[in-house]
């Protein structure tokens, strides 16, 4: 008996003992957590679908490479997550903000903080990370006021890269409500064709709701425009200013007869955002020597009724009456034309869709689409357009999935597998799922990708082939029957697939064999 309780002893203790070293292991490797640098940062991209996630990828990856501690908050199209926390900021060396719209900003008072677009993060993760270890970054100061992010980087933007930034956080709070509503109406089109006629009630229920949701795009877009120069004062001039855009000529007369049923529209209403906006700006500036007693009179009382005033006047007779005429030439120009010019439209448009997958001149092309197609989604050149720039998307994860699969070769492992869910991404019309492949090797893929986008695009000009749907690429298909007929729904994979096969083939010819094993 007394055997066995020594043996319970002995037994004990070497469990306790084993017990306290497994603690105090783990209490080692927590302190030396809390020895590591720690940088933490944001990053955020017009859609939120694709950017914002590559950018929080390299820059951890990157930092595990350096042993430094990265925890990174994404502003993606679901709303922030992995949100930082008061503690986590406070602890950190520096911040990163990785990102093409405005993020909250006043909790990085003090901070060495670096402000770069989204892009950077993803190409240059460790030069970001240089510049906060290397101390290299300002000190970011949320006291000057109504300064914006910008202000605080440590490589200032330029005019353009402002109005950029700008547009861009317009547009991402714009493309809910066309890409809702363009399809909404989209689907209401192939009810009307096939289940009933316009009278039928879902029918009416559809088409309505899409309407809706797209008489909102242009003040949107506007109001956000404005609230990214001015700040929260600035929205509802903005939001007036995009409303007044978008009902020029219903409630806006225009003295030139030719233009009395076209709006200023989308351009106009990027001229109402940028102008209320900077209007703001200029009444902040004005009253900034007001007395302190009359502080909270200037959001409640001034900016409000003087914003108002000044952009209804501007809008009414200066902005209303200029971009109604060139809305409708621009429209009658684009309904007049030819297949010859057509194509050479589609082309062009869909090439800059591989020329920066999802920069400035991928968003210009889909602006352009999107744009003609909001302020007529019944126009069959407009359908086309946003055909063109689908295919034109599509091709580049299209092409580097065939290429993975294909040609294993000419690829890494890691590329391997980043190129089956690319299968998926362009299916989806998801276009940065090529963006790693694009950076390990731009001289050969971004140039391959352009020539299978020009090639898809062309096709779909000279095929006539239109998809009356902002967004969705192949998932939308059913809706290109609706512009001349069911059979459309085919010349539409046909152009995505014939595109994406050139485009895959000069691609996996042009790269050189990989040194690694391909079956490993």
């Amino acid at each position: 008996m007394k055997r066995l309780k020594l043996r319970r002893t002995k037994k004990t203790r070497k469990l306790l003992k084993a017990k306290k070293a497994k603690e105090a292991a783990k209490a080692q490797g927590s302190s030396d957590d809390d020895n590591k640098p720690l940088i933490v940062g944001v990053t955020a991209c017009i859609n939120g679908i694709a950017h914002t996630y590559m950018a929080q990828e390299a820059l951890i990856k990157e930092g595990k490479k350096r042993g430094i501690e990265v925890r990174i908050e994404t502003n993606g199209s679901e709303g922030v997550k992995d949100k930082l926390t008061p503690d986590e900021i406070k602890r950190a060396k520096g911040v990163i903000i990785a990102s093409d719209k405005k993020v909250d900003m006043p909790r990085f008072d003090g901070k060495h903080l670096v402000n770069r677009p989204v892009v950077d993060g993803i190409n240059k993760p460790g030069e970001l990370i240089d510049d906060i270890m290397d101390d290299k970054a300002d000190v970011y100061h949320a006291s000057a006021a109504d300064k914006s992010a910008e202000s605080s980087s440590t490589e200032k933007p330029g005019l353009w890269a402002g109005i950029y930034k700008n547009l861009m956080n317009g547009i991402s709070h714009m493309l809910p409500f066309v890409i809702g509503g363009g399809i909404l109406m989209a689907v209401s089109f192939i009810v009307e064709n096939y289940m009933g006629g316009p009278k039928t009630p879902v029918f009416v229920f559809l088409n309505n709701a899409g309407n809706l949701a797209f008489a909102f795009m242009v003040p949107v877009l506007a109001a956000y425009i404005a609230e990214s120069i001015g700040d929260l004062p600035a929205l509802m001039p903005g939001f007036v200013g995009g409303y007044m855009a978008a009902l020029a000529n219903g409630q806006f007369q225009v003295n030139v007869q030719a233009h009395a049923t076209s709006p200023a529209g989308f351009l106009g209403g990027i001229a109402a955002g940028f102008i209320a906006g900077y209007l703001m700006v200029g009444l902040k500036k004005l009253f900034a020597k007001l007395p302190h007693s009359v502080e909270g009179m200037k959001p409640m009382l001034f900016y409000p009724i003087l914003g108002l005033l000044l952009i209804a006047a501007i809008m009414f007779y200066i902005i209303n009456p200029i971009f109604s005429g060139i809305n409708f030439a621009i429209t009658h120009f684009l309904n007049g034309m030819g297949t010859g010019n057509l194509v050479l439209l589609t082309t062009i448009l869909a090439g800059m869709m591989s020329i920066d997958m999802g920069g400035p001149f991928n968003k210009a092309a889909y602006v352009f689409a999107s744009g003609a197609f909001a302020n007529d989604p019944h126009s069959a050149t407009a359908a086309i357009l946003m055909a063109a720039v689908m295919v034109g998307g599509m091709v580049p994860p299209f092409a580097t999935a065939m290429g993975t699969t294909f040609f294993k070769n000419k690829y890494t492992l890691e590329e391997r597998r980043a190129g089956v869910s690319n299968w998926v991404l362009g299916f989806s019309f998801i276009t940065e799922g090529a963006i790693p492949f694009a950076a390990a090797d731009p001289g050969r893929v971004i140039p391959s990708c352009i020539i299978g986008s020009a090639v898809g695009g062309a096709l779909v000009g000279l095929w006539h082939v239109g998809v009356p749907a902002p967004h969705g690429g192949l998932w939308v298909s059913p809706l290109a029957g609706n512009i001349g007929g069911p059979s459309h729904i085919l010349f539409y994979f046909l152009a995505t697939i014939i595109g994406s096969v050139v485009a895959g083939l000069v691609m996996s010819f042009w790269k050189k064999n990989v040194k690694d094993d391909p079956n490993e």
